[in-house]
């Protein structure tokens, strides 16, 4: 694994931006695998300031995101496929039929998740997976359990993830205590991963995470085991790791 040390956020933000855009890149027709919350905000702003900028084009960019909420539609301001359109679709040249999110208001959500997997399967797989990671250990919405979750399914969000979460709703008892993710085997199987995290509030996350057993109670440990991993952190977020100041760690 690669680890990349980030003075701050933003500096983070810029490192992760740039991964991203040389995929485009290098290869125009990439399939990215992208994540919502507050992680990825930054760096979503700053390939849309490329875009601006001419140095960019995502015509031929297709998008798979990890998960979406059970129960929100596409329209409504707390689904992640808002948070996409806020945060980058509407500001790029993306064809808006090549980005995928799971639907939150299928009426048989099993067949959803199973439709999930055979558009991930149709599309050749992803080229790069983004992930952010939860307080605990959580990827995607693949929570803490006794076995990891191989393919898309739906979740029960511990109440950890609902408190962390809830400040982006009016009320806590509005967060939705499901969602449809995209499962471990799933996210493992894309050839890259990019692994983003800032803040005191991560360092456990990511120490248990990257030098940590690999098990299921921390979903994001089975990340130790990819070929292709990149981590960019600040240094809040690498502070239980004892990796010393350099700004590059290959491990």
């Amino acid at each position: 694994m690669r680890i990349y040390r980030a003075k701050n956020y933003q500096e983070l933000s810029r490192k992760a931006a740039n991964i991203i855009s040389a995929q485009i890149i290098i290869k125009p027709n990439c399939v990215l695998g992208l994540a919502t919350g507050s992680s990825p905000i930054g760096t979503y702003r700053q390939l849309t300031e490329w875009y601006e900028k001419g140095d960019l084009d995502f015509r031929e960019v297709k998008t798979v995101n990890l998960d979406e909420y059970v129960g929100l539609s596409g329209t409504d301001h707390q689904s992640y496929r808002y948070f996409m359109n806020d945060n980058l679709f509407n500001h790029v040249n993306i064809d808006r039929q090549n980005t995928n999110v799971p639907n939150g208001k299928a009426a048989d959500l099993q067949a959803e998740c199973k439709r999930y997997n055979e558009l991930i399967r149709s599309l050749g797989g992803i080229d790069m997976q983004l992930l952010g990671i939860g307080r605990n250990g959580h990827i995607g919405f693949n929570e803490p359990e006794e076995a990891f979750e191989k393919e898309t399914h739906i979740v029960n969000l511990t109440d950890s993830t609902i408190e962390a979460n809830a400040r982006l709703f009016d009320n806590i008892a509005d967060v939705p205590g499901q969602a449809i993710t995209m499962g471990i085997k799933s996210i493992m199987q894309a050839k890259r991963i990019l692994l983003i995290a800032s803040g005191k509030d991560k360092a456990d996350a990511i120490q248990k995470t990257l030098f940590g057993p690999v098990s299921p109670k921390v979903p994001a440990s089975i990340l130790q085991i990819h070929q292709n991993l990149t981590v960019v952190a600040d240094d809040d977020a690498l502070s239980e790791c004892g990796l010393g100041s350099e700004g590059m760690i290959v491990c």
